[in-house]
């Protein structure tokens, strides 16, 4: 195995061919919730969680960010989104999320040079919305052949419109979805379905135009009704932040028939993040020698390991062949070399578990099918992983993931 960078691979590959352009509309100004895109729900921004959803989604291959304010669009790139910095014609009150999105396709076009097939419109104030979900208004378009898609829930309420205000209401309340003068059953009543508002996938050439997300074929994909919630007022903040523990995906650990390959970050995840500089520049780590251990008893136990690390740095290559097993260093786009080395292997990502522990890891994480982030990461890292060691990063961390995969006994 080379120790030094190897060439990209498509990104196209991961949604089957086609560029999907996942854009998140994050203005600095809110009049119901001040700071609403940046308020923490589940420790996490607003606009954070919504990056993380886009990069959970498999069929996803750029997200990007239209914001005009700097602070959101720092918290964007650190949880691993591109930054579409928006002009004052399109960040006022009445500005629609519409023209956010064409501005944004416009930036990724200009950058990239390419446009997208399908693109996507997520909105931050669903702070629940999931990849899984995120991937089903995609497939509608790409797969079922529909000209855009969105998120709904089954509703089963009986609407009221109060006459105030309402020239063509008279002076009594009435029914909008049923006659007041009949009560059918819920089960003989047709199926009603709430637009969620979280997610949208359009064609990208009919969007254009159209200009406007509900062009041609709609498709409704369902989403859980349990988790749909829109953040416009400070209740709405209050009831999401309630729900968080409840709603956010549980850290489970796997066991040795989820994983076929186990693929580890360097700095920070096998060492405690610090580096030792004696007076003629040479650099020294601290590791753990029961993580040692552990990598020695998944590669007995006939597991691949690998070591991808950003860093071109003798000490990684130095442990990498201490240990008996394959380096990745020097490398810009870990995701890109992690999905390259998963093809030469013959190995599906979605059995891959990532071991992280800081924003360079997200990629990654949003490839493989067990994101893992050492205790200590960084806040985004863990909001992003499936799961978490209780060890810190050089302190045993890869230890405890040898225990999930073989066996609390496995070394001893």
């Amino acid at each position: 195995m080379s120790e030094t960078s190897r060439p990209p691979a498509d990104p196209t590959t991961r949604a089957g061919g086609h560029t999907v352009l996942a854009v998140i509309p994050a203005r600095g100004g809110s009049k119901g919730v001040p700071g609403k895109n940046l308020a923490p729900v589940g420790g996490v921004p607003l606009v954070a969680r919504a990056v993380l959803a886009c990069l959970r989604a498999r069929r996803v291959t750029a997200v990007a960010v239209s914001t005009d304010d700097p602070s959101i669009a720092e918290v964007a790139r650190t949880a691993g989104a591109e930054v579409v910095l928006r002009p004052p014609a399109i960040a006022g009150d009445t500005a629609t999320s519409e023209a956010a999105v064409l501005h944004a396709m416009d930036a990724h076009e200009a950058r990239t040079g390419a446009a997208p097939d399908v693109v996507l419109l997520v909105q931050c104030t669903s702070p629940f919305i999931t990849g899984e979900e995120i991937d089903g208004v995609v497939a509608a378009v790409v797969e079922g052949g529909a000209d855009t898609a969105h998120t709904v829930a089954p509703f089963h309420g009986f609407i009221w419109r109060d006459p105030a205000g309402d020239p063509a209401g008279g002076d009594s309340a009435y029914g909008v979805n049923h006659d007041k003068a009949t009560r059918p059953r819920r089960q003989d009543r047709p199926q009603d379905l709430l637009e969620t508002g979280a997610a949208y996938a359009m064609r990208a050439a009919g969007f254009r135009a159209a200009g406007h997300r509900f062009f041609g074929r709609t498709a409704l994909v369902r989403a859980d009704s349990a988790k749909v919630l829109e953040i416009d007022e400070p209740a709405d903040l209050q009831r999401a932040r309630a729900l968080a523990p409840l709603l956010d995906p549980a850290a489970a650990t796997p066991t040795g028939d989820d994983v076929d390959a186990v693929v580890l970050d360097f700095d920070g995840t096998q060492t405690d993040d610090r580096v030792l500089i004696d007076a003629d520049g040479h650099e020294a780590v601290t590791v753990h020698r029961g993580d040692g251990l552990g990598i020695a008893a998944m590669r007995r136990a006939g597991l691949p390991v690998l070591i991808l690390s950003t860093e071109t740095n003798p000490v990684v290559a130095a442990r990498a062949r201490k240990l008996d097993v394959p380096v990745l260093h020097g490398i810009d786009r870990k995701d890109l070399a992690l999905k390259q080395w998963c093809e030469e292997n013959g190995i599906a990502p979605e059995r891959v578990l990532y071991a992280g522990n800081d924003v360079n890891d997200l990629p990654c994480f949003g490839l493989v099918g067990w994101p893992v982030a050492v205790a200590g990461a960084h806040d985004v890292v863990r909001a992003a992983a499936r799961a978490i060691t209780t060890a810190d990063g050089g302190h045993g961390a890869i230890r405890e993931i040898a225990a999930w995969l073989l066996g609390p006994t496995l070394a001893r």
